[in-house]
């Protein structure tokens, strides 16, 4: 027994001893322990921040475990308390500590009978933060302060809550239990590893942060040292566990893609563990000092063409209507392939995103920013908030006819000062003997005004739907979402013609700073007639913090304070003869 005990932290020394003596504990060492802030997915794909129930005055957790005795003899009295308090402002949630297959989590719900959403933690990292030690246990949390209230049985829970509501402190603030023992074997296989700050972190943000995180980067920092990430450690942890970073994370249980940007579990554990343990540096080495990145500005070199936008000049305030502008592609003397496009902000601050529409020679106008495009004619890419350049798949591509032009709908916002906004495209063709045989089509499932339904106020979860059908078999690339402020999530799902469903994309945190092209690893086959129907959830209640106003019904309209629904699909059709065929007359 010593060397058991010996080997505990004080806290579950504590917890230990109270188990032999069958009592609760009391001593100040048991006071609130701070998690910090953190998000999850629960077994349905929905996204849970917990800074967004800061309007109640706790949140109550049953740590579940698939096939948990425990658990099961505790469900029905939480689920008697989650009655008796829900109305009271206590929200109640289980959690999975062991991040359990999300389907084999549902299997285990179904089977207690319960409704109730669980967050599955797949890195541990909450879980282990909050010291989930037992199958069964309840916890009560705090999203003011972020902290763990109160810990023990179910038994125990309802005394607990009593003096939540009476706005007391909690007596017994941690209760002893029994239980089926949570593991943690990854995490503690990490630690008795060691990590190293050259060869398992500075990797880590080589690969995923320093891109951003660079001097002349998009971030507001940079992360080019030791003592720069050591300085911003407690930042980095808090956008690890909230999910807030990598930006534009997309639930990695649904679809794979190539710019997800979900941090591997064990990446997560590394970087958490490694800060917590004070972020050091065991060496002189530092990688992260060393990294160079391209003198150019342009991704892929200097352009075949560069396409220079007319000057903006935007005000210190106010607000502005869409600017639409016309700019031929000057220099283009013949016919060309388009490779890639790249969109270069000339002040990102105020240009939110633009629209763009390729027009044919002889067009005078353009036929729309939306909607149906022609396979055959080049793509130009838009700016949009977090967008890469966009390159061509091999062998793919539309053609720029000499004499086009460009037209552009820009979408800009005043930043408390006046600026000039100066942008350019630089585009790369293919060279003149060759010709891409593949073409890329797209449609969006857009909802306009005729057929928009007003969000009414303070929902904190209204949903829109709107569908696409695919005409011929196809092969599914990639989609892009995008919504204004209460923008919560979007997902999309292919509904085949025999009945199956296939579940595509899940933004289950829509942000409307990061509005990606999401491509698929492997294109999804589809047979003709397959119908793609895409769902939106708005947030327009007081706890969205990026609400305008949620007192107002929302329509549908251009500007940020109102809303839009718009779900851009991306395929290729399995012949594309008729494309090729039609683009060589």
């Amino acid at each position: 027994m010593f060397t058991l005990l010996k080997n505990m932290n004080y806290r579950h020394w504590q917890l230990a001893i109270a188990a032999l003596l069958g009592s609760a504990i009391t001593s100040p060492a048991s006071a609130a322990e701070r998690v910090g802030d953190f998000s999850l997915l629960d077994q349905d794909g929905k996204f849970h921040h917990m800074a967004w129930y800061d309007d109640h005055k706790a949140i109550a957790f049953l740590v579940q475990v698939n096939g948990s005795a425990q658990t099961r003899a505790a469900a029905a009295e939480y689920e008697r308390l989650q009655a008796q308090f829900d109305a009271q402002g206590i929200e109640f949630m289980m959690i999975n500590p062991l991040g359990q297959a999300r389907e084999l989590v549902q299997a285990d719900v179904a089977a207690l009978g319960t409704s109730l959403p669980v967050l599955i933690d797949d890195a541990q990292m909450v879980s282990q933060a909050m010291d989930i030690q037992r199958s069964g246990e309840t916890f009560l949390f705090d999203p003011r302060s972020f902290e763990v209230i109160y810990r023990g049985p179910v038994t125990g829970l309802q005394s607990a809550l009593g003096e939540v509501m009476a706005g007391q402190a909690i007596s017994e603030p941690m209760v002893a239990m029994t239980g089926a023992d949570i593991g943690y074997q990854a995490m503690e296989q990490i630690a008795a590893q060691g990590i190293s700050y050259s060869e398992d972190v500075a990797p880590i943000i080589a690969q995923n942060c320093a891109s951003c995180h660079r001097v002349g980067g998009i971030a507001p920092f940079a992360m080019d040292s030791h003592a720069m990430v050591q300085g911003w450690s407690p930042m980095i942890r808090e956008v690890l566990m909230t999910k807030r970073m990598p930006p534009g994370q997309i639930d990695p249980h649904v679809g794979d893609f190539t710019n997800g940007y979900n941090l591997a579990v064990a990446d997560q554990q590394t970087l958490i563990q490694w800060i917590e343990a004070g972020a050091q540096n065991e060496g002189s080495a530092d990688p992260l000092a060393e990294l160079t990145w391209p003198a150019s500005k342009w991704a892929y070199g200097e352009p075949d063409l560069i396409v220079k936008l007319p000057e903006q000049s935007i005000p210190a305030t106010g607000i502005l209507d869409y600017r639409t502008v016309i700019v031929p592609f000057e220099g283009l003397d013949r016919d060309r392939y388009v490779r890639a496009s790249q969109y270069l902000a000339g002040d990102r601050q105020v240009l939110h995103h633009t629209l763009n529409a390729v027009m044919q020679p002889g067009e005078t106008r353009p036929r729309g920013f939306l909607g149906e495009v022609d396979p055959n004619a080049a793509y130009i890419t838009p700016y949009i908030p977090g967008a890469e350049p966009h390159l061509e798949k091999p062998n793919t591509g539309g053609l720029l006819k000499a004499g086009s032009k460009l037209a552009l709908q820009l979408h800009y916002t005043t930043m408390g000062k006046e600026t000039v906004d100066n942008s350019e495209i630089g585009i790369w063709f293919y060279p003149d003997d060759q010709i891409p045989q593949e073409r890329l089509s797209s449609e969006c499932a857009c909802i306009f005004p005729q057929t928009w339904t007003n969000i009414p106020a303070y929902d904190p979860h209204f949903e829109q739907q709107q569908s696409i059908t695919i005409k011929a078999d196809a092969y599914l690339q990639s989609f892009i979402p995008h919504m204004h402020f209460r923008g919560k999530s979007m997902s999309f799902a292919a509904h085949f013609p025999n009945g199956d469903v296939q579940q595509l994309i899940n933004i289950a945190n829509y942000n409307y700073n990061w509005q990606i092209d999401y491509k698929l690893e492997e294109p999804v086959f589809v047979p003709a007639g397959t119908k793609v129907v895409v769902t939106a959830a708005y947030d327009n209640s007081k706890q969205n913090k990026a609400n305008p106003d949620p007192s107002r019904t929302v329509p549908w309209g251009d500007q940020s304070w109102d809303e839009m629904f718009f779900g851009q699909i991306y395929w290729k059709y399995v012949d594309q003869s008729v494309f090729v065929s039609s683009s060589a007359q």
